[in-house]
């Protein structure tokens, strides 16, 4: 391997984000995923303006909006009551506020736009069933091991590997995610079998005590996506695990009958355990960087953890392709992403236990609160996340 070659491991969204941020400053990289073959799990994600300010960076705009489905509003119900709280239209004011839609698309559709760049790229190289174990490095360059013992050099690693990454435990040696107690289950339907009377154009959030719903059209409005969770105090982390739709059930005998039916019309439902991380800054040694969830893992209530991983690989290949030092690149990118990544990573745990979650008097506040709010209200609260400062440093 040429010792300029830049060293990724994780060939997921962020992982191939910042091959293509590197390629865009025309340096070499080889991405190494552990899977035999590149792809996603998982359904739906929705991508604010943040994300396609990113993609627009990355040469990918265009085809990034060509996957997406555009919704008219973001949807907030109160699930015990049916009725609606608020609602933050999505239209050209809002376009016009953020220089960027809000959309929602099928994860493995926004990961193969990012493969296709990067496998049309011969700045990239693509390898699969490639895990890295371990790393060492010197004064010259980085090595990983590979399972297996095959050992690879490069002039820096990025890790891109995800909440359980190996690399992280080197890095920060902090141990186990913390386990949230959240449980999601998750599916797909046609949209023939969604009650026909909640076929809305919305990101819709049914919240209620310690459960909410959410729903939103994919594929072209083809399917429906549905993502169910439940604060149930789950004590283990667990990830895609089959469940029986009584199972999923227990969390939402509480709620309305309107938003429970939705869960009658789901099926393979599969479950995960939502896991998070303090903030924590230590994302650096040496010739190892930290990227994405292995960085800063966060919960799902802001809907950022890929728009923060695109962002990462925006910062992260801009330094180094503009300052001569390695070393000044990493500090650089880190003091460029820490504080705003850690705000989302702390504003996400709050958001479930005050919008998503909350009951009594916490409820009736929400309620009252976002009631009172125009549009305008609303955007100039989510200015901050996506008015385009977290990449205005590097992109203007």
């Amino acid at each position: 391997m040429n010792q300029d070659t830049i060293i990724i491991a994780g060939g997921g969204i962020g992982g191939l984000a910042a091959a293509l941020g590197l390629a865009r400053q025309g340096l070499p990289s080889l991405v190494l995923e552990k899977a035999p073959e590149l792809g996603e799990i998982g359904a739906g994600i929705q991508i604010g303006p943040n994300a396609f300010h990113a993609f627009d960076y990355l040469g990918v705009g265009d085809e990034a909006r060509a996957k997406a489905v555009y919704i008219d509003n973001l949807l907030l119900m109160d699930a015990m009551e049916d009725r609606q709280i608020a609602a933050i239209p999505l239209d050209e004011k809002f376009r016009e506020r953020f220089n960027n839609p809000y959309a929602v698309v099928h994860r493995a559709d926004l990961h193969r736009v990012l493969l296709d760049a990067c496998e049309a790229n011969d700045l990239v190289e693509l390898r699969t069933s490639a895990e890295v174990v371990d790393y060492s490095q010197d004064d010259d360059g980085v090595t990983v091991t590979l399972k297996g013992d095959e050992a690879i050099g490069g002039r820096c690693l990025i890790c891109a590997e995800g909440l359980w990454s190996n690399i992280r435990q080197k890095v920060v040696g902090d141990g186990a995610p913390r386990v949230s107690g959240h449980t999601t289950y998750r599916s797909v339907i046609p949209t023939e079998q969604m009650p026909e009377e909640l076929r809305w154009n919305a990101a819709t959030l049914w919240a209620g005590p310690k459960c909410h719903i959410v729903h939103y059209p994919l594929k072209g409005g083809e399917v429906y996506n549905l993502v169910v969770t439940y604060h149930n105090d789950a004590p283990e982390p667990v990830a895609g695990k089959p469940v029986t739709k009584e199972e999923v059930n227990r969390g939402f005998a509480h709620i309305a009958e309107r938003p429970r039916q939705i869960i009658e019309h789901g099926k393979n439902w599969k479950m995960w355990v939502l896991c998070d991380r303090d903030p924590d800054d230590h994302w650096i040694d040496g010739r190892v960087v930290l990227l994405g969830d292995a960085a800063h893992p966060m919960l799902q209530y802001m809907a950022q953890g890929a728009c923060m991983a695109m962002e990462d690989a925006v910062c992260l290949s801009y330094h180094l392709g503009n300052k001569q030092d390695l070393f000044d690149a990493f500090e650089a990118y880190r003091n460029d992403r820490f504080a705003r990544t850690a705000r989302v990573q702390t504003y996400s745990r709050l958001m479930g236990e005050y919008i998503y979650h909350p009951d009594g008097g916490k409820a009736a506040m929400r309620n009252a609160t976002m009631r009172a709010m125009t549009p305008d209200d609303f955007y100039d609260r989510i200015e901050w996340l996506y008015g385009g400062s977290g990449l205005s440093n590097v992109t203007q």
